[in-house]
């Protein structure tokens, strides 16, 4: 197996199933070697059936390409620790870490508990965090021992996270914080040959065949739009050596459709040089909302 990832060693979290386990697959086609993560829990982060990960590396294996499984909690430090270390240890090296284990748990606020906000935020946020801080922590050292390395984080954010979802709030607030990290972690990580980029996916996955079952639905024919493995081949290049110079962009990918997202800049705006009063600042604001762009709609308004 041979292309634009050979020699290269990628880690992928969340990858026993859907986007990750296309990622990884991907990934290998391209001559990566592959350490295949999963935690091996339900669609809600519980407990489930486990092994997922390592039904993956063996698919690759099977198919002539280099995986080893890591079924260990990368929101905990010691899991992230170890995910790392796994990838050093077998391999010799980490270039590339994507980021795109999590799970649902969708309430209404008003029904949202705090278990259930704090187990996706967890996952999710907390789950990027901790991978790329000690992914970040290898590189430093490598490029102050003058081995600066072309190194690439891959996060996985969502429509969720830039637009809002209904029944999604506390999703939506980690996904949204994901494109946050990403912008620091591409700002911060730069001079270490760190790039950063994040994905907003649309596609076929065990979080979004049951929410949006009509749009996921497998055609009886033609273009499979909503496949996860249509996601991959930008996550792939976003991976490689090949995207020197882009770090701290947002994409959204789905079908055969590649978009660079635009995120918060300043619209219209009115200066007084002075303190408004209320009244002022009320007439001011709704003269400026009428020259603004109108947002996109929250997915499920």
């Amino acid at each position: 197996m041979s292309g634009i990832c050979d020699g290269r060693v990628v880690v992928v979290t969340g990858a026993g199933r859907g986007l990750g386990r296309a990622h990884a697959l991907a990934f290998a086609a391209e001559g990566a070697r592959v350490v295949v993560n999963d935690l091996g829990v339900g669609l809600d982060g519980r407990p489930g059936a486990g092994g997922p990960a390592r039904l993956v590396a063996e698919e690759i294996r099977a198919a002539g390409g280099e995986a080893v499984a890591h079924d260990g909690d990368i929101a905990t430090p010691e899991g992230a620790g170890s995910l790392i270390a796994t990838a050093l240890e077998t391999y010799g090296r980490i270039d590339t870490l994507v980021n795109n284990a999590g799970f649902l748990r969708d309430r209404m606020l008003v029904n949202l508990d705090e278990d259930d906000w704090d187990a996706v935020v967890r996952v999710h946020l907390k789950g990027h965090f901790l991978p790329l801080r000690h992914a970040a922590a290898h590189w430093r050292s490598e490029a102050k021992a003058g081995r600066t390395p072309a190194a690439r984080i891959v996060n996985t954010s969502s429509g969720a996270g830039l637009l809002g979802s209904v029944g999604q709030g506390n999703y939506s607030a980690a996904k949204a914080g994901i494109v946050a990290l990403t912008l620091v972690a591409a700002a911060e990580l730069a001079r270490y040959g760190v790039q950063v980029n994040a994905v907003a996916p649309a596609a076929r996955t065990r979080m979004t065949e049951r929410t949006f079952a009509e749009t996921m639905a497998v055609p009886a024919s033609g273009f499979d739009a909503m496949a996860p493995e249509n996601v991959s081949p930008l996550v792939v290049w976003l991976g490689s050596a090949a995207s020197t110079g882009v770090t701290g962009r947002v994409f959204e990918a789905e079908a055969g459709r590649i978009t660079v997202m635009e995120g918060w800049r300043p619209g219209p705006t009115a200066d007084k040089g002075a303190r408004w009063s209320p009244a002022e600042a009320g007439e001011t604001a709704q003269k400026l909302l009428a020259e603004a762009e109108t947002p996109g709609p929250v997915y499920g308004a």
